[in-house]
């Protein structure tokens, strides 16, 4: 029985010595399920210091900081971070040390048959054998390839044999044994470079989160520009159905006093109830423009922020001097600071490492082993001539005799294990090739795509400067018209149709020139996109990964 509770204490102990890495792994790892079990997800953040006067204020700035923080599109994007960051730790997992803890009995009785077995106790002719058996292992292999086990063995063996002198006696073997490999998996290269591939994508994963992350916020930029020009738009169709609506009552004044005939009336009455369903469709135009905000935002995951108007305090118009870029500049940094540039740089330096250990793969296994034992006996000792007993002893005797080295062992193996063929390998090998024939050509595209996209942005922000000069221009040159047939029809120069004709190009040009002001805050939007620079207006930056 002592040695039973000798054993349960040793499995314990195995347990309690468990490396504090692991049991920190698990504890994390519960956390991480309990999160993704959860069936309650968080609700729109921060919206509610945004409200005022029973509206949802918001700049450019604040926008886009409420849709990093409530856009779900956002958060699927950062778990894909997650998922590589933790596809890298279980990359380590050839590395991590393993325990193995072990006790057994074994009880066998047996009539006796020869000789050599001597006499059971009590001169009878039947044995029994007790056997208890603790094992205790520890294996760990190193980033040199070098594989390391340590076996602690101790056996308890008791019999009623009068053939034994020691009885019981306890056999307790120390094995040290290490292997490493001389041709595949030599070194540190091939055994960290899953590794290195794991940590590159984890970088990836980063460069595409910066990456959507920048294509969301440009993708607000517009919903945002696009509120405010439907917003403006329909300011501009109520003007205009405020002076056709002006027109029509001063000729229904007219028509009461007899001064104009009863067809004319029509002119003005048609052009009322034609600008009343172009407001109309604007304010749809303005409703469903701002559904689209406030997805992004998460506005729409609450009944009380969905009913809320947005009140947006950007105006259209510039501010200061308009920007100028140089497309050979912008194209330089765009090529150096895109997230795509440096995804494409990543898979060609993880097809490089995968080449290289495809070729390693191909290599014979050859592997030199070398070991190291110590051994030691201990238990009661009887006399074998009288039988009596001469010193008690144990497993600390064994223990002891043990870690005193007295009685070592040596051992040496070298072995070859030469496959026939080697599909896998080969197959590998062929894999790496085509990812890294498909990767170049991936990298091609991505510098001819951003090269048209710097050009592109470039190209629309000139247009948007000389579209908003020649747009304020012809709003001057619309409100000089309008002024000008107005005073005609005062004076009876003109029919009321020029007038009507003026107003419309009055709001045409108004239109004009709000189009002209969006698309030029778009475009700049658009090259600081192109030039990886669009997180930087709204001081957003993308956390750095430990390594």
């Amino acid at each position: 029985m002592k040695f039973y509770r000798l054993g349960i204490s040793f499995l314990f102990l195995a347990l309690s010595i468990l490396p504090a890495e692991a049991q920190s792994r698990e504890t994390y790892h519960g956390l991480l399920t309990q999160k993704v079990r959860s069936d309650k997800l968080p609700g729109p953040q921060h919206l509610g210091d945004y409200v005022s006067e029973g509206k949802l204020r918001l700049s450019l700035r604040d926008a886009v900081l409420l849709a990093l923080e409530n856009n779900s599109e956002v958060r699927i994007d950062e778990a894909q971070v997650e998922t590589s960051k933790f596809a890298l730790l279980g990359s380590y997992k050839p590395f991590d040390p393993k325990l193995l803890a072990m006790f057994s009995a074994d009880r066998a009785s047996y009539t006796g048959f020869s000789l050599t077995q001597g006499v059971g106790n009590s001169g009878s002719s039947s044995f029994t054998d007790l056997t208890h058996t603790g094992q205790l292992t520890y294996k760990q292999t190193f980033q040199t390839g070098t594989d390391l086990s340590v076996d602690l063995i101790s056996t308890r063996y008791s019999s009623n044999s009068d053939f034994f002198f020691i009885n019981p006696y306890f056999n307790t073997v120390l094995t040290l044994t290490l292997t490493q490999p001389l041709l595949r998996n030599r070194g540190t290269f091939a055994n960290r470079a899953p590794l290195v591939i794991a940590r590159r994508a984890v970088q990836q994963s980063r460069a595409n989160f910066e990456m959507q992350v920048s294509e969301i916020i440009l993708d607000l930029v517009k919903q945002y520009w696009g509120v405010v020009k439907a917003h403006g738009n329909l300011e501009v169709d109520r003007k205009s159905l405020e002076a056709a609506d002006a027109s029509y009552q001063r000729d229904k004044r007219a028509l009461e006093l007899g001064a104009l005939p009863p067809l004319n009336i029509y002119v003005s009455e048609s052009e009322v109830a034609s600008r009343r369903v172009q407001m109309i469709q604007g304010e749809y135009a303005l409703k469903q423009a701002e559904d689209t905000l406030r997805l992004t935002i998460g506005a729409n995951q609450d009944n009380y922020f969905r009913a809320l108007d947005l009140d947006l305090t950007e105006k259209p118009e510039p501010e200061g001097e308009l920007l100028n870029i140089d497309a050979a500049t912008a194209l330089q940094e765009a090529l150096a600071q895109r997230p795509e540039v440096k995804m494409t740089g990543y898979a060609l330096d993880n097809d490089d490492t995968s080449l290289r250990l495809a070729r390693n793969h191909l290599q014979p296994d050859l592997s030199l082993a070398g070991n190291y034992r110590s051994y030691g006996i201990g238990g009661n000792q009887f006399s074998f001539t009288t039988g009596q007993l001469i010193s008690r002893g144990g497993l600390g005797s064994s223990l002891s005799q043990l870690f005193g080295f007295g009685f070592p062992g040596y051992g040496a193996s070298l072995t070859l294990n030469l496959p026939v063929k080697n599909r896998a390998a080969q197959a590998d090998m062929g894999s790496a090739l085509v990812s890294r024939h498909h990767d170049l050509y991936l990298a091609q595209q991505v510098r001819e795509q951003i090269t048209f996209e710097v050009s592109d942005a470039v190209h629309q922000l000139e247009l948007g400067k000389l579209t908003l000069a020649a747009g304020r221009t012809a709003l001057d040159l619309a409100q000089k018209a309008l002024a000008a047939a107005q005073r005609k029809y005062e004076l009876g120069v003109e029919t009321i149709f020029f007038v009507l004709d003026a107003q419309t190009k009055l709001a045409q040009a108004e239109s004009s020139l709000l189009e002209a002001q969006v698309n030029y805050q778009v475009a700049v939007a658009l090259v600081d996109h192109a030039t990886a620079g669009l997180l930087q207006p709204y001081h957003v930056q993308i956390a750095e990964l430990s390594q």
